[in-house]
């Protein structure tokens, strides 16, 4: 990614942005109604015939709920796994085609992959044999196993520590689709190759890749991992999109993968409180919020005692205080200069109660080391960013966003178009410079993707993301 100098992005910036197609609506748009969505809808690569799209769209957007109440809907269901015969499907091959196989095969080390996955000596032998059912089955296989690495990454979902992305590239160009028309075309290697992601980094990391001697292991294991987890992800990000690298302590704020503003963030501690990984959409912007104090804290710590008996003392801390029918006690801090939320929270409705939210101990965005959170991502400059989105998102003129972020009262501004936000993990990735750096691996979730590379290819599982346990991080203290 680069970054347009230090622009610091105005309300005549965002005039040129609306400029750039993104269809601005009246701020009068009803609350109710689906957002407009402005995902690129999933596209069959250029090696892969034409596939029927979904009936649903590729993210569908939640119900509003409050941000008064837990709101962790279930996360959609992954689309069925596809059979065997879909994964591996046995086809024709002329000697010409599987020549062509076995030439690309040698050579995917470039592309941060391991030659001997995809068993090249068994293909040179079927080749060696002529045509026929060996050289169908072999080079069959070969092909069907290399399409799913570069377009799924290699890396089983065992060891994605945290990664709960569904990527939906399968969908788009199925195995045996992508078979059929690269032995249609007779264009094996551009069938493969029109697989690689389409974000910058990728091939930033496929360059350094090239230069990095084969005596260096090290840098060459380190860049392997990065480029398989831009695998794991949608091969096309999306036009405008909201992108954190955990590790980098910075989120950006994205249009055709340039960057157009930049925020500093304070992530997750490690541990249990570590941030997951996911791909989201902001569904709304919350201005002046409030926050629900986890249950952990109302009655572990006792807090809902000592307030709901003593409720001028609650008033005075900014709370309110209420006890259901069944007796539990909930604690809902209010809007204002002492709220645990800040200012602002972007509504991003996730099973995992992950959200991006201003914070009051703003002095923390000056530590190098910002892993300090109990999973959320406090952003800085926050009410600049929700205005920003508000604006982007959901047509809201800046006069209002200004009158509604300084009424210090609850007001949620639904977006009416859909606006991604993805939460990744990148150790080997360019910065907000655009320079390509190391980032530190907080979380130690490298050591998991190196020791699949150094274990032999497992076939494809069928998960679609992490199967570990769920953990709601929703404290923001």
């Amino acid at each position: 990614m680069s970054k347009l100098g230090n622009w610091t992005l105005g309300w005549s910036a965002l005039a040129l942005m609306s400029g750039l197609g993104l269809g601005l609506v009246p701020a009068a748009a009803d609350a109710a109604s689906q957002p407009e969505n402005i995902l690129p809808a999933p596209q069959p690569t250029p090696a892969a015939p034409p596939v029927p799209a979904p009936a649903t769209p590729t993210v569908p957007a939640a119900p509003a709920t409050s941000d008064a109440t837990a709101t962790a809907p279930a996360a959609q269901a992954p689309a069925p796994v596809q059979t065997l015969a879909d994964l591996e499907p046995v086809m024709s091959w002329s000697l010409a085609d599987a020549q062509a196989l076995l030439a690309v095969i040698q050579g995917i080390d470039a592309e941060g992959l391991l030659p001997t996955d995809y068993q090249p000596d068994a293909l040179k032998a079927a080749i060696a044999a002529g045509e026929g059912p060996a050289l169908d089955a072999q080079a069959s296989r070969s092909f069907a196993w290399l399409i799913e690495d570069m377009r799924d990454g290699r890396t089983r979902m065992d060891s994605r520590l945290q990664w709960f992305v569904i990527d939906t590239d399968v969908d788009t160009n199925p195995t045996k689709a992508v078979m059929e028309q690269a032995l249609a075309s007779h264009d094996i290697a551009g069938a493969i190759a029109a697989l690689a992601p389409t974000h910058p980094d990728y091939l930033v990391l496929k360059k350094k890749l090239a230069a990095t001697p084969k005596a260096d292991k090290a840098t060459r294991s380190l860049i392997r991992v990065n480029m398989d987890r831009w695998r794991w992800l949608p091969r096309d990000l999306g036009k405008y999109y909201l992108f954190t690298n955990v590790p980098e302590y910075q989120l950006r704020l994205t249009v055709d993968n340039t960057i157009i503003r930049s925020y500093r963030t304070i992530v997750g501690k490690p541990g249990r409180t570590a941030t997951p990984q996911l791909a989201e959409v902001v569904e709304g912007v919350i201005f002046n919020p409030t926050w629900t104090v986890p249950q952990s804290i109302v009655v572990g710590e006792g807090m809902g005692a000592r307030l709901y008996g003593n409720p001028k003392q609650a008033a005075r801390e900014g709370y309110k205080v209420t006890k259901a029918a069944d007796g539990t006690i909930y604690v809902v801090q209010q809007p204002g200069p002492n709220n645990s939320l800040g200012r602002l929270k972007l509504d991003m409705p996730n099973e995992h109660a992950i959200f991006l939210h201003d914070t009051n101990a703003r002095g923390l965005f000056n530590q190098p080391n910002r892993a300090l959170s109990h999973g959320c991502v406090r952003t800085e400059n926050a009410v600049q960013l929700g205005m920003t989105m508000a604006r982007l998102g959901g047509g809201v003129p800046t006069s209002e966003t200004q009158a509604i972020a300084n009424s210090g009262t609850y007001t949620r501004v639904p977006m009416t178009k859909t606006f991604p936000i993805y939460i990744m993990y990148f150790t080997y990735a360019t910065d907000i410079t655009g320079k390509l750096v190391t980032f530190k691996d907080i979380y130690g979730r490298d050591g998991a993707v190196q020791a699949a590379f150094a274990a032999p290819r497992q076939p494809w599982d069928g998960k679609r993301k992490s199967s570990e346990e769920i953990i709601q991080l929703d404290n923001p203290l």
